[in-house]
């Protein structure tokens, strides 16, 4: 391993700025010396000296093992450069962030894998799609092909407002060239949950399930988001699911990849629909998800930075057991107005500090800023997002964390300040809704 690998206490980078990056450090922050790369303003305040925050280019740090958080620098090459550089890297090759980058691409490695999925079609022309829109009963799922921040995705129930938005998408007027290609699925229907897992390349490990929560308003209505909240474990979604979910798509796919010649290094996250047919594919992402690492990582009970380090350097093998503790979790995100088709900016924030100190509850900063006329040593903070704060609750069960996730939330506050009052509330669908509304 590079620069010298300390196992007792190694430093570790990560790469990123938002609220899954700032879990990701403080689970790792238990047994590695962290910086991260480059964090945001809420970070550096809140962290009392478990991590540091830098502004600098992750190439140019000294550390033992890089992760990198968010799908874009993974699509864009960095996790490829950092190891020609002959560092041991967390993250994906662009090579295997084209499950991410594409998700025709995708479609395609699921259908040589054998892996459950929905029905679909890719497409860069208008006619062609309608008249697969056309095909399909409701409900009606259109998605863009390239990245799109979690936006990049329509599960409608209206033919014409499916139409409008194939047409949106490919003329480039809704996502740009991210959106010049459209893949058009059927719609699956039933509970949702999410599986991540840690890959060396050959292994796969799994994390425990859990479910996020896309639309922006309660009772599952409105516009998809990044994620408005999650909780784990799910009920319903034990680990027969999980292994389910392993043996039918992770594992599959993953030697797909490995027969093109990836060597997939990383997290392989599963958006699943449990279907009356079993376990089928939404979407493959090649990172940890956000909200969802907000509740997994609280959750670890063993030592994240040497099953990292040990799936990066290809030895899965050879790492710790992952053991997790018996508490549940719920996230409860926090947006700013307009979120999410115009967040707005420069909002004051009040309160971090004091959810932060309620029983069992952690606070992870997303988009959050320092107040342009505050000392650099200030807590001066104010929004600088969409998706401002993640508030977790740890509890005996899901009603005792979710009490306690909504009692930080009761203590923070900014003008315009919205979020989900339902997340985790018992549902028929099991805490989450019955028809899928992917990223």
């Amino acid at each position: 391993m590079s620069n010298g690998w300390d196992r007792d206490r190694p430093t570790v980078c990560v790469v990123g700025s938002g609220g899954r990056e700032h879990a990701l450090a403080s689970a790792l922050a238990r047994t590695a010396e962290v910086i991260v790369a480059p964090g945001n303003a809420g970070m550096a305040a809140l962290s009392a000296g478990e991590f540091s925050c830098v502004d600098a280019d992750p190439e140019d740090i000294d550390a033992d093992l890089w992760v990198v958080g968010p799908e874009a620098p993974l699509v864009n090459g960095l996790a490829d450069r950092l190891r020609a550089q002959g560092k041991l890297v967390f993250g994906p090759g662009s090579d295997g962030a084209r499950l991410e980058g594409s998700k025709a691409w995708m479609k395609e490695i699921l259908a040589s894998a054998g892996v459950p999925t929905a029905g679909y079609g890719a497409f860069d022309a208008e006619g062609p799609a309608i008249e697969y829109l056309r095909s399909l009963p409701a409900p009606w799922v259109v998605k863009t092909d390239g990245l799109a921040a979690g936006k990049g995705v329509l599960v409608t129930d209206d033919f014409d407002a499916a139409v409008a938005d194939v047409r949106a998408k490919l003329s480039g007027a809704a996502f740009g060239a991210a959106g010049r290609q459209v893949v058009v699925e059927e719609g699956l229907v039933g509970p949702e949950v999410s599986v991540m897992a840690i890959c060396d390349g050959v292994r796969a490990w799994p994390l425990v399930a859990a479910r996020d929560y896309k639309r922006a308003g309660d009772g599952d209505r409105g516009p998809n988001t990044g994620g408005m909240g999650a909780l784990s474990p799910v009920p319903g979604a034990g680990e027969d699911v999980v292994d389910a979910v392993m043996r039918s798509a992770v594992e599959p796919t993953l030697a797909a990849l490995r027969d093109r010649g990836v060597d997939y290094r990383g997290v392989l996250y599963a958006g699943v629909m449990l279907t009356a047919a079993g376990p089928k594919i939404l979407e493959f992402n090649v990172r940890f998800g956000d909200p969802e690492t907000q509740v997994v990582l609280p959750r670890w009970d063993g030592d994240v930075t040497a099953v990292l380090a040990a799936a990066a350097a290809g030895r899965l093998d050879a790492a710790p057991p992952i053991t997790w503790s018996s508490d549940a979790a719920v996230t409860v995100v926090l947006a700013a107005a307009g979120y999410p088709d115009s967040p707005r900016a420069g909002d004051a924030i009040t309160g971090l500090d004091a959810a932060a100190a309620e029983e069992g509850v952690q606070v992870f900063t997303a988009g959050v800023g320092a107040a342009p006329d505050s000392p650099a040593d200030a807590s001066g903070l104010v929004t600088a997002g969409g998706r401002v704060v993640a508030v977790t609750g740890l509890g005996a069960d899901i009603d005792a964390a979710r009490s306690r996730a909504y009692a930080g939330v009761s203590h923070v506050d900014w003008p315009g300040l919205t979020y989900r009052h339902d997340i985790a509330a018992p549902s028929p669908a099991g805490n989450g809704p019955e028809v899928a509304t992917p990223r």
